[in-house]
């Protein structure tokens, strides 16, 4: 049982780093992405632009929280010399939520620097 819990508890942060990157991208990214493969339209993007007030927080204080729980878990493991299971596969995750996160951030703080950057871009 105790195997189970510890195998729960080590993939916590990923599954939390998850749940964080999709919160802060829900107003922003995730639109893009759903009008961008022809499954919504602009107006769910104007819907949800209306909530990046409450996602982009979460979604921050989750991704801080599942940092907080990963670091926490290999400081354990560390000490008790044991193996962290899916250590590269949760560093990954939330590498790739925190680009998710910071992306937007960006585009929801800085939207003419982010447009400028787009454009030269495309």
């Amino acid at each position: 049982m105790t195997q189970i819990a510890s195998q729960l508890s080590d993939r916590l942060p990923a599954t939390t780093g998850v749940v964080a990157g999709l919160l802060a991208a829900s107003c922003c990214l995730l639109p893009l992405a759903l009008i961008a493969i022809g499954v919504a339209g602009p107006g769910l993007m104007m819907t949800m632009m209306q909530y990046d007030w409450l996602t982009l927080p979460l979604g921050v204080g989750g991704l801080g929280g599942a940092h907080i729980l990963h670091f926490r878990q290999r400081r354990r493991c560390d000490r008790t010399g044991c193996r962290l299971i899916g250590q590269r596969t949760t560093t990954y995750v939330l590498s790739f939520a925190s680009a998710i996160v910071v992306v937007a951030l960006l585009l929801r703080l800085f939207p003419s620097w982010t447009a400028d950057v787009l454009q030269r871009l495309s």
